[in-house]
């Protein structure tokens, strides 16, 4: 049953800010680079908003619907971004690159004119440590998988972006920071789909997002078999 419009309002948290959001197919997690090509109308306005404000904005994943036109179901939980680089083109098209800086929970959707929008609130990871040596594990099974999966062709990418991904397996091998920053990094390397990125995404600490990165590598070694 939906709330009544002032209990809504009193359910709204003191700390949400209106947040411009741009949903997509696939979530972005915080640490992740994404490149993307803006042509909608009311995406152009998000995008002249943004980089007139240097605001940041929401992505978030479309769980039923298509990125374009609207009538989409969307995701509670999304990652807010930081614009890299962007250029306007003549034809008022956009590129541009983000990069995901923290996970946002939206508490209320709002009108999507002129862009969508949502209040929102940050949403931190609940304290958890993960072992040094639960870290390293990790980040050798998936070294493994990857070789095997690039061996047999099921990884196709170029030769740089290769080099670029072992260098950050390299860097999460031996990095003994924050707990939440690495999962995420980890996370973002993993091969998984839509859903199970979001799971990834949502998964309330550190250690719990790790078990979920071991089942979607468990559904990748099973995939590849013995190949």
């Amino acid at each position: 049953m939906a709330l009544p419009d002032d209990a809504r309002e009193r359910a709204v948290p003191d700390d949400a800010r209106e947040r411009a959001m741009f949903p997509l197919g696939s979530p972005l997690l915080p640490g992740g680079v994404l490149p993307l090509h803006i042509f909608e109308p009311r995406y152009r306005a998000l995008a002249r908003w943004c980089t007139d404000t240097s605001e940041p904005f929401g992505v978030v994943m479309i769980e039923r619907g298509s990125e374009v036109g609207g009538g989409d179901v969307r995701a509670d939980v999304g990652c807010l971004v930081a614009i890299v680089e962007h250029q306007e083109l003549p034809d008022g098209r956009w590129m541009m690159i983000v990069a995901g800086d923290r996970r946002i929970r939206v508490v209320e959707w709002l009108a999507d004119d002129p862009y969508p929008r949502a209040l929102a609130v940050d949403w931190p990871d609940e304290p958890a440590e993960v072992a040094t040596t639960e870290r390293q594990a990790a980040v050798a099974r998936l070294r493994r998988l990857r070789a095997r999966a690039s061996k047999i062709g099921a990884i196709r990418v170029t030769a740089a972006e290769s080099t670029a991904v072992d260098d950050q397996l390299a860097r999460l091998a031996m990095t003994p920071g924050d707990a939440s920053a690495w999962s995420f990094q980890l996370a973002s390397l993993v091969p998984a789909g839509p859903f199970d990125r979001h799971q990834m995404l949502c998964s309330l600490d550190p250690a719990r997002r790790l078990a979920v990165i071991g089942e979607v590598l468990d559904g990748v070694e099973e995939l590849l078999g013995d190949r």
